[in-house]
């Protein structure tokens, strides 16, 4: 088990509540996924530099690509103002979704 820096829970709104990650590719902007993380897995992330969440589904913690290969490399994490959010920049190897495809924000609603 890996704790986090008090002084960044301390940054944190409720540190007992999961985290959302917005996670976006560092070179083309673009948003891959959003995931969840819980004081630990960004305590591992921070440590490990590899992007590690926490899966609802599943009720543990997981290495994004530790079963698919498609591993996250992170450049930076930002905590948004309200200490409710991250950010993450990532070095993405091969796609970010599960599906398959390179985004998980795939499916265009029209508008209008």
């Amino acid at each position: 088990m890996s704790a986090l820096d008090p002084a960044i829970v301390n940054l944190l709104k409720d540190s007992s509540a999961l985290i959302p990650a917005v996670v976006q590719d560092v070179v083309s902007k673009e948003v891959l996924m959003l995931a969840y993380m819980s004081t630990e897995s960004l305590a591992l992330t921070l440590k490990t530099g590899k992007a590690t969440y926490f899966s609802r589904s599943r009720n543990e913690i997981w290495v994004k690509g530790a079963t698919s290969g498609h591993f996250q490399e992170v450049q930076s994490v930002s905590l948004d103002c309200d200490g409710d959010a991250l950010l993450i920049h990532v070095k993405q190897t091969g796609v970010a979704c599960h599906t398959g495809e390179k985004t998980c924000f795939h499916k265009p609603i029209a508008m209008g």
